[in-house]
Formats: structure tokens, C-alpha cells, sequence
């Protein structure tokens, strides 16, 4: 058991709160608990400080501004697949649907899913592809961090002890841009993925594409776009097959790993096929 749980009502307590000590941040839960279940199974140590962030309401809702939209730290999967957004959110409220079960999405947040930092994290992706914006606090103030560059590795993120993720913010996009996600595991919920890509697209009124975002997960130690891919998409006319844009060579820097769930080799293959199906399945909605 821990031997320490406070449950602060202001940003400022909790802040307080980590200035002081070590302590494991937890709004859903849906990763902590987990991980703590499993490390006393095997006679390891869990999380020994818990600071549950769910009564800070600064933290929580979506709100819509000039340049774009805020998503507090405390917003769970239900909240996004239920918000009144932009279509070029389509391809993270498809990801909160694959979260997972209903009861994962009511209390998992998306801002805990990226400081859990694992490779399948179903929210990188798509976050990844609307350039998703970080936003930190600690006891010696706030920064933000291009996402991208918010996590480190595998289970590693830039966050120093002493802070805590407010909330992610989302720049605005042209109204002409769509988005998808697909996500590829052994059955079609509750499963995490053996490969999954995210895709945003920005088209002009010719139907032209001016602006491209692809983001690939599950095949490397973190999420990444494809940048050789984007370049090849500008300037396509949506009736083209965009799916042919996709060569091999734009996957070489990818790097991923035999496991329980798939080896390398499919995962590569999977990763290609997926892609080739999001950019199709984006066509046709275009």
C-alpha cells in the first residue's frame, strides 16, 4: 500500500505538494494502479506517494480560443469523444473510442496517457499529426514543450518531479482539414496495438492538399511523423492515389520490436498497410 495519498482542491496545493516530495501524479488512474498491482504481485515496489489531481478544477474541461483549442490534464476519453470539435480532431476522438473499454474512457485521461509515455500510447499519433502543444507547471514556474519533444523514450518523459502536466494545447487549423486514425491489435477492442497511424490533412477549396501530418506508434520507441511521406502528399489533388505516395524508404528510420503480440518484420509490413489504408479512407471523406 502507499504510504502517503493527499488529494489536493487547488493547482497551487498541488503544486505545494510536489515541491515537497516524490510523488507519483494520478487523475484516472487507469495506468498507476496497474502497474502498482502488478510490481506487489511480483514483490516489487509500487508507487509509494500518490497525489490525485481529480479534485483540481482549474485542470479540467475544453475550452476554445482565437488560435486554438485547450484540453486540460484532467479531461478523460469520454470528454473528447463527446466534445463539440473541429473535424481535424477526428483522428483523436477515433483514438478515444479504442481505449481500452467504456469504463477505461470515463475515467482515463488523454494528458495521463502521454506521461504513462509508453510506445502504444493511443493518443501520441494523433497528437503528434495537430502539433499538440504541452503545457507544464511547477514550484518554479510554467513552460511548454512541443510534444514531440515532451517525451523522451519508452516510459520517459521531460518532466522534472516537481511538475505536472496543466493541459495540451491544440492550434487552430483550416476548416478544410480532416483526420483519421487506425489502429491495428490481435482483436478489434481492449487490445494494445501492434501498429496504428494517425493522418491530418489540409486541403485548399481546389481540393488540393496544402499541408500534411502523418504520425506512425507501436513501431518505434516513441511515436513519430513521417516527414518524407508529408512532403510527397503537398500538393496532391485529393481524387490521386495518395496511397501510392507511401515508399519504403520513408519507414527506414523506423525501429520496431519482436514481442508477445507481433515480431518486427509484420509490424513494419502492418505499419505500411494501415497507412496506405488511412490515406484512402481520407480520400474518400474528402
Amino acid at each position: 500500500m502507499p504510504e502517503a495519498y493527499e488529494r489536493p482542491n487547488s493547482l497551487n496545493n498541488a503544486l505545494g505538494l510536489l515541491a515537497q516530495g516524490n510523488w507519483t501524479v494520478i487523475a484516472g488512474g487507469t495506468d498507476v494502479y496497474p502497474m502498482a498491482t502488478e510490481a506487489f504481485a511480483w514483490g516489487r515496489e509500487g508507487p509509494q506517494r500518490l497525489l490525485d489531481i481529480t479534485d483540481v478544477d482549474e485542470l479540467n474541461g475544453i475550452r476554445s480560443q482565437a488560435d486554438g483549442h485547450w484540453i486540460g490534464s484532467r479531461v478523460t476519453w469520454s470528454d473528447i469523444t463527446r466534445a463539440n470539435l473541429p473535424s481535424y480532431f477526428d483522428g483523436l476522438r477515433l483514438a478515444a473510442r479504442e481505449v481500452g473499454g467504456l469504463q477505461i474512457q470515463n475515467r482515463g485521461t488523454v494528458a495521463g496517457n502521454i506521461c504513462n509515455a509508453s510506445p502504444a500510447a493511443d493518443s501520441v499519433p494523433p497528437l503528434l499529426t495537430l502539433d499538440a502543444i504541452v503545457e507544464i507547471a511547477g514550484a518554479h514556474g510554467s513552460r511548454k514543450l512541443p510534444l514531440s519533444k515532451f517525451i523522451k523514450g519508452n516510459r520517459r518523459t521531460a518532466l522534472d518531479t516537481s511538475e505536472l502536466v496543466t493541459g495540451l494545447f491544440i492550434p487552430k487549423r483550416q476548416s478544410t482539414s480532416h483526420a483519421t486514425f487506425l489502429k491495428l491489435g490481435a482483436r478489434r477492442y481492449l487490445v494494445i496495438s501492434i501498429a496504428m497511424v494517425a493522418v491530418t490533412i489540409d486541403f485548399d477549396d481546389s481540393n488540393t492538399i496544402q499541408d500534411a501530418r502523418v504520425a506512425i506508434g507501436s513501431c518505434s520507441e516513441v511515436a513519430c511523423r513521417l516527414y518524407g511521406l508529408e512532403d510527397a502528399l503537398k500538393g496532391k489533388l485529393t481524387g490521386t492515389d495518395l496511397a501510392a505516395e507511401l515508399k519504403t524508404d520513408m519507414l527506414s528510420h523506423l525501429s520496431p520490436i519482436d514481442d508477445i503480440r507481433a515480431d518486427a518484420h509484420y509490424r513494419l509490413n502492418a505499419a505500411a498497410v494501415i497507412i496506405r489504408r488511412a490515406l484512402n479512407d481520407l480520400r474518400t471523406r474528402c
